[in-house]
């Protein structure tokens, strides 16, 4: 299909929504960007982008300015909590060359996406609220002003919230995980070094890594806690309720929430993977289609993964509707598999009963020490994939 000149609408101004506006772009699509705040911005903090995300990146032409400013990740160690005491590392130098692992802000990553789209003429309308789609073969999106755009495609990158979803696939009700998480970014003044650390403890853990040249560090900190908490990560907390729910940690994850000044707190909710991604001639994009839990650090990169595959299986097919259909075909059997990964994954850092933590950090131990190149590589299903060369 010759997409050039396609009349695309894109709502939403992330990570997802602008690289997917740049993927449809490169290949003569005419693209809009709606996106309701007033400035294109990030609110939030660090990213992980793994090798997976960083060749889309390359392969829309962003590589060199990505990596200026990233920080390139040398490892992922597992610690224990009390004293931080190493428990296993995962040696990211082990990674063929041209995978290379990247911890970045949020912020930096949204702005080097938004230089680019203004570049490649892609426009963008801030201010613009969706109220409601009408999905057809001529798509049009309501505004709450009143306002209506038409288009030939509406693609749907806006997020957990999405305007676009209900339409497709009804209205699901989230459920609470019974986990909270706050986030901050700190001064790196205990000289935190280019690894991803996880500080694992009872019923509760503690991510950290630089960013910004190492100058900051990104800390995420999740508990395990009945109380509900709302959905979102706009809202503030008091440090001193981080500081005093993390109180039994040592090390290095001591140090970093000493320096905590300001900190923001959301609750953990799990959302089904849209069984829906397309109708007509609209899609769902990101967390909009499948949200994550942030356990396996893929949630952006999936996103990023979603937007080169769109474009492409638009591209490649003789229609629309087969387009669309060959992208979720693409993308819905991965997408799960990392959402699920992602879900189970949180009760490995969280382990309680202490004789059950000792037998599995001894075995972490010893894993990493016998075949660490083995550990590393039980991801390549996630890292070694690469949407760019898929055969479709």
């Amino acid at each position: 299909m010759d997409i050039s000149g396609l009349n695309t609408i894109v709502i939403g101004a992330g990570i997802g929504g602008l690289t997917a506006a740049l993927a449809l772009r490169a290949k003569g699509a005419q693209v809009t960007v709606l996106e309701q705040a007033a400035e294109i911005t990030e609110v939030g903090a660090g990213i992980q982008v793994s090798p997976n995300g960083f060749v889309v990146l390359k392969a829309l032409g962003l590589g060199p300015e990505f990596e200026a400013v990233a920080v390139r990740g040398q490892a992922v160690e597992l610690r224990d909590y009390r004293h931080g005491r190493l428990v296993t590392r995962l040696d990211l130098g082990l990674l063929d060359d041209d995978q290379p692992y990247f911890f970045v802000h949020r912020a930096d990553l949204i702005d080097l996406l938004a230089d680019a789209v203004r570049k490649a003429g892609i426009r963008v309308r801030l201010l613009q609220t969706v109220d409601r789609v009408d999905v057809g073969q001529a798509p049009v999106v309501h505004m709450t002003n009143g306002a209506k755009f038409s288009a030939d495609l509406v693609i749907g990158a806006d997020g957990l919230h999405s305007k676009l979803r209900p339409s497709l696939n009804g209205t699901s009700a989230p459920f609470f995980t019974r986990q909270v998480a706050w986030r901050a970014t700190v001064p790196n003044v205990m000289d935190h070094p280019e690894i991803a650390c996880v500080h694992m403890g009872p019923r509760q853990h503690l991510v950290s890594y630089p960013l910004r040249g190492g100058d900051l560090v990104n800390l995420v900190a999740v508990q395990e806690r009945s109380e509900w908490a709302d959905e979102g990560w706009a809202h503030t907390d008091d440090p001193d309720n981080v500081r005093a729910a993390f109180s039994g940690f040592g090390g290095m994850a001591a140090k970093c929430l000493a320096q905590v000044s300001e900190v923001g707190l959301w609750g953990l909710f799990r959302h089904p993977v849209a069984k829906v991604w397309h109708q007509d001639h609209c899609a769902l994009l990101g967390d909009a289609a499948h949200p994550t839990l942030p356990f396996m650090a893929q949630g952006a990169v999936m996103a990023i993964e979603d937007a080169w595959v769109l474009a492409d299986a638009l591209g490649r097919a003789p229609d629309m509707e087969m387009g669309l259909a060959r992208y979720q075909a693409r993308r819905y059997s991965r997408v799960s598999k990392v959402v699920e990964t992602a879900s189970k994954n949180a009760w490995k850092y969280h382990l309680s009963f202490p004789p059950l933590r000792m037998a599995a950090h001894l075995g972490l131990r010893m894993g990493s020490a016998v075949a660490p190149e083995k550990l590393l590589h039980q991801f390549d299903w996630i890292y070694r994939h690469d949407v760019t060369q898929e055969d479709q």
